[in-house]
């Protein structure tokens, strides 16, 4: 998938714990992993809000786009979008 999650990374930054980040934005430490091994599909503008203002971050740094060979292309997706 093109996006990462760096949550890791922001979570060592902060030295904070996954399980105290769970804890603060109300998801399960099972959720958290999830979402730091980047095996979700999409996350809530909700829950980006609560990692970022525990963190004391912005979402730019917790997900990167990295293109890969399989992704569309702008001229690929058409006039529509």
């Amino acid at each position: 998938m093109p996006i990462v999650v760096e949550l890791d990374i922001m979570l060592a930054r902060r030295k904070m714990r996954s399980k105290e980040l769970a804890q603060r934005i109300g998801l399960t430490e099972q959720q958290v992993s999830q979402l730091k091994s980047g095996k979700v599909r999409g996350m809530r503008f909700d829950t980006l809000t609560r990692i970022c203002s525990v963190l004391g971050c912005q979402p730019g740094d917790l997900l990167r786009y990295e293109p890969g060979e399989n992704d569309l292309a702008l001229d690929d997706i058409g006039p529509e979008a």
